[in-house]
């Protein structure tokens, strides 16, 4: 049986915003003559007897585990979790939790800043004809994901509300994604809403429902338009960052 691959990561760069001013990522690229004087620096070995006075290229970069495709720990939202207790790092994660049988769910029609209810998260499983179940990898598809790299792309997409994700994790749910920016809706138009209302709670409101629950999710997904609504595995192990708040991730989907 054939078996197909498809990246639902998008490219760690920074040729262009992919995050607010101040926290996106940076990319020093050191080529391979600068390896070569490195090498002869550091190991005595002359440039021009490495092979075509060429040394090793590498790349410094200065990110946060928040650029690019990641997966946030229940630590990123919140000090504690499911109401009192320690709220797990990303290298706490049990990586059982990020490989399952993956479901996705179609919003690209909602308007931006929309904040999906927990009605409309069970009318959509309804219309794919999909029972959640404990282990099943939620994947949300947003107008956000065809704007990843254009000026847009910070303010696309609706978000997901308090609601709707304990809606999510009370049948089981452990890990969800995104296509955009973030799991809650554009944060801008949440910080307005918030502060015309005086309903302070409705900031970052999908991520806080952390402190009620267990869970995680990436964000900033990529190619969610390609997967069917379900009959598929995911893979997305974080990267192993020491008491971390979040690890980078390429996640996979398996047809």
């Amino acid at each position: 049986m054939s078996r197909r691959i498809i990246d639902l990561s998008v490219t760690l760069t920074d040729a262009f915003p992919t995050d607010p001013p101040g926290m996106g990522p940076s990319i020093e690229y050191k080529a391979h003559d600068t390896g070569a004087e490195d090498y002869a620096r550091m190991f005595g070995i002359p440039v021009e007897h490495q092979l075509d006075g060429a040394g090793a290229a590498a790349e410094k970069l200065s990110l946060t585990t928040h650029n690019g495709t990641h997966l946030d720990a229940p630590w990123h939202y919140h000090p504690t979790m499911n109401k009192g207790e320690r709220a797990i790092t990303i290298d706490e994660v049990p990586l059982e939790w990020c490989m399952g049988p993956g479901v996705k769910l179609d919003f690209r029609d909602m308007p931006d800043g929309h904040v999906v209810t927990a009605a409309e998260m069970a009318a959509e499983f309804d219309r794919i004809g999909h029972e959640l179940k404990p282990g099943d990898i939620v994947l949300v598809n947003t107008r956000a994901g065809a704007l990843y790299g254009e000026p847009g792309y910070l303010a696309a997409g609706c978000g997901i509300g308090r609601e709707a994700t304990l809606w999510l994790t009370e049948r089981g749910m452990k890990v969800c994604g995104t296509d955009a920016w973030s799991w809650d809706a554009p944060l801008k138009g949440v910080a307005d809403k918030a502060k015309a209302t005086g309903q302070w709670d409705l900031f970052w409101e999908g991520h806080k429902a952390g402190a009620e629950t267990v869970y995680c999710h990436m964000e900033k997904m990529a190619n969610l338009d390609q997967l069917p609504d379900n009959g598929f595995e995911v893979i997305c192990f974080p990267v192993k960052v020491a008491r971390g708040s979040a690890g980078w991730c390429r996640p996979v989907a398996l047809l």
